[in-house]
C-alpha cells in the first residue's frame, strides 16, 4: 500500500525580532551578573546560528516573571490559533474538504492541554465526528517525524484514507526567567515558535512523495539527555552537553542498516532533511554526512529563519524540498532526533 505526502503548510506567531533586537532584552535579563558572565551569553546568541525567532509572545512578555499557569494559558490559546491556520492552510492547498480527514495526529511539547489540540480542530474545522485522534505529547523535536510515522501505519493498513499530522511548538513560554544556567541560556538562544501541518494519504488519487519505510531507533540508558522537568516554574529544559558526541557515536547503527535495507546507500541520498537541533549537532551532522558528499544548507536557512520550533521545525525543512520540483526517483532522509533518548527515520522517494 503507497502511502504519500500531499503537502505541507507552515503557520507562525504574530511576533518576530532579530537576534540583534533581542539582546538588550538578555542585557535586562542578566543585570546584576558578572560582566564577563553577560558576553559570554552573548556571544552564545550572536553564535547560534539564528538570525530571527518568531514567539506567541512579545519579548517584554517573555522577560516579565509570570506564573506556569499564566504561561500555559498563552500557549494553549496560541497552539489553538496557530493549529487552526496551518491545518486550513494545508487543506486548502491539498483541495481536500475537511470531512475528508480520516485521522489526526497533533504533536507538541511544549505546554499541557487537555482536551488535546485535536479536541478542538475537530470542533473549529467541522472535521468528521468519527475521525480517529492522537495526541503526542512528549517526542519532543523528534516527534515532527514520529507523527507521521504514525501516520504511515494507520494509512498502510488503511487504503483509500487521508491522515493530518499538525505539530504545534511553544519554547517562549517554557523560558526561565530566574534560571542563568547553560541550559537554559543555550535553550533561550537556538529556539523559536512556530507551527506545521503535514497531509498525508493511501488514496492512489493523491500524488506526492511515497513513504518507503520509516523506524525509530532507541539509545539505551539515556533518559536524561534531553527534554524537559516539571517544576513549579513550568517545564524546565534539559538538555546534555552530551548529545552531539552521542548521535555521532551511534550515526553507523542509525542511517546505514537502515539505508541498506531499502537497497541505498548514503551517497545515492538526494537530499537530507534533517531537524536542526543546535549548532552543534548541525556542525557533528554535517561532518558525518559531509563524509559521504551530502550536506544540510536547507536545514541551516530554515534554523536561521526561524530558530528551533522542537517538533514542527523538520517540517520546515520538509515544506522547502516539497515546493520544488523534484526529478521522479528522487530520494530524501527524514532524520530528527528527541527524548527518549531517540532518533527518527522516514525515506521518501518522489
Amino acid at each position: 500500500m503507497s502511502v504519500t505526502i500531499k503537502t505541507v503548510s507552515k503557520a507562525l506567531p504574530a511576533y518576530s525580532r532579530t537576534t540583534a533586537e533581542i539582546l538588550p532584552f538578555v542585557d535586562l535579563w542578566l543585570a546584576g551578573e558578572e560582566e564577563r558572565f553577560i558576553r559570554k551569553v552573548k556571544k552564545i546568541f550572536d553564535n547560534a546560528g539564528v538570525d530571527r525567532r518568531y514567539s506567541v509572545m512579545s519579548p517584554q512578555e517573555v522577560f516579565t516573571q509570570t506564573s506556569f499557569e499564566d504561561k500555559n494559558r498563552i500557549y494553549v490559546r496560541e497552539a489553538v490559533k496557530l493549529g487552526k491556520a496551518c491545518l486550513e492552510q494545508a487543506l486548502q492547498q491539498a483541495g481536500w474538504s475537511p470531512d475528508q480527514l480520516d485521522y489526526i495526529i497533533t504533536v507538541s511539547c511544549t505546554g499541557i492541554m487537555i482536551p488535546s489540540l485535536d479536541a478542538y480542530l475537530i470542533n473549529l474545522l467541522q472535521l468528521r465526528q468519527d475521525i480517529v485522534r492522537l495526541p503526542v505529547t512528549e517526542m519532543g523535536c523528534a516527534a515532527g517525524v514520529s507523527g507521521m510515522l504514525y501516520a504511515h501505519q494507520f494509512l498502510k493498513a488503511n487504503p483509500g484514507k487521508r491522515a493530518a499530522v499538525v505539530a504545534v511548538e511553544s519554547p517562549t513560554c517554557t523560558f526561565q526567567l530566574e534560571d542563568h544556567s547553560m541550559t537554559n541560556v543555550v535553550s533561550a538562544a537556538i529556539f523559536g515558535d512556530g507551527a506545521a501541518c503535514v497531509l498525508l494519504s493511501s488514496d492512489e488519487a493523491d500524488q506526492g512523495p511515497e513513504l518507503i519505510d520509516g523506524a525509530m531507533y532507541h539509545f539505551y540508558d539515556a533518559e536524561r539527555m534531553m527534554g524537559f522537568d516539571l517544576t513549579n516554574d513550568g517545564l524546565k529544559m534539559v538538555l546534555d552537553i552530551e548529545v552531539p558526541e552521542t548521535i555521532a557515536a551511534h550515526f553507523e547503527q542509525i542511517v546505514y542498516p537502515f539505508l541498506e535495507k531499502n537497497g541505498l546507500a548514503i551517497e545515492q541520498l538526494d537530499h537530507l532533511i534533517f531537524h536542526p537541533g543546535g549548532k552543534k549537532i548541525m556542525e557533528t551532522v554535517d561532518e558525518l554526512f559531509g563524509a559521504a558528499g551530502k550536506q544540510i544548507d536547507v536545514t541551516r536557512k530554515v534554523m536561521r529563519e526561524y530558530g528551533n520550533m522542537s517538533s514542527a521545525t523538520v517540517l520546515y525543512v520538509l515544506e522547502h524540498f516539497m515546493n520544488k520540483p523534484q526529478a521522479p526517483g528522487t530520494t530524501g532522509l527524514m532524520l530528527s532526533f528527541g527524548p527518549g533518548f531517540s532518533a527518527q527515520r522516514i525515506l521518501l522517494r518522489w
